[in-house]
């Protein structure tokens, strides 16, 4: 066993810290297990204001037409992560791949 590892019960804690930090950014809580401690979190897409989008479009005779495809096609993803201690007691996160 290595020195620099996290005793079972301090891992538990910061797998906690980790768990409520996401929670207070906006992420909710899914999926978690107390035993493997791995936690799975979302956070829902922004919501895209086509109205306001559709006049920035006017008034840039369509420039915004590039802005406006990257807002509704990527800001609106729904986010999911991993948050997950791993065998050595350390902390990790992972950005799941949603379908």
């Amino acid at each position: 066993m290595k020195k620099n590892q996290l005793s079972q019960e301090q891992s538990l804690q910061v797998f906690s810290n980790m768990i409520s930090n996401k929670v207070h950014k906006g992420f909710k809580l899914e999926e978690r297990n107390d035993k493997m401690l791995f936690a799975v979190l979302s956070k829902g897409g922004k919501v895209v204001n086509h109205g306001l989008n559709f006049t920035i479009f006017c008034l840039t005779l369509g420039l915004w037409s590039f802005a406006w495809l990257y807002l509704t096609l990527q800001a609106s993803k729904e986010k999911k992560i991993l948050v997950a201690i791993d065998e050595d007691g350390f902390p990790f996160e992972e950005r799941c791949l949603v379908a």
